[in-house]
């Protein structure tokens, strides 16, 4: 059976995931999930598709991730992953990975610093003597 390949993003950051059968290890940058992500809460954000459809140990898994924060990577990797996992048994874990959200890709980013002001909306405080 070949390897089923998808991309997720989030903000910046681009997850290539690579899914096969196996016994539920998972890569990310040539490091362990645990080594990669030191804070437990991203581990679980990376983690809730597989736990969603109850298939944890059954598939290996292999991510390249690169651009953006911690975060926004952790969230890209939980897009691949629910994308591959669709792509794997569509008419299983569709319905669920839908409706928690996982197959929409979040295009919320930064907006940019304009000229003149502080920050993206923020202005110098107005004084008017």
């Amino acid at each position: 059976m070949k390897p089923n390949i998808k991309v997720g993003r989030r903000k910046c950051a681009i997850a290539r995931v690579t899914l096969t059968p196996g016994t539920g290890k998972i890569t990310v940058n040539k490091k362990d999930l645990s080594a990669f992500f030191s804070v437990q809460y991203l581990r679980d954000t990376v983690l809730s598709p597989l736990k969603l459809v109850n298939v944890e140990e059954q598939y290996d898994i292999y991510v390249n991730v690169d651009g953006g924060g911690i975060k926004g990577q952790a969230e890209a990797i939980r897009m691949g992953i629910a994308r591959a996992l669709d792509a794997e048994n569509a008419e299983a874990n569709h319905t669920p990975l839908k409706s928690a959200g996982m197959l929409t890709r979040d295009s919320r980013i930064v907006e940019r610093k304009k000229p003149g002001l502080l920050k993206a909306r923020r202005r110098s405080q107005f004084s008017k003597r």
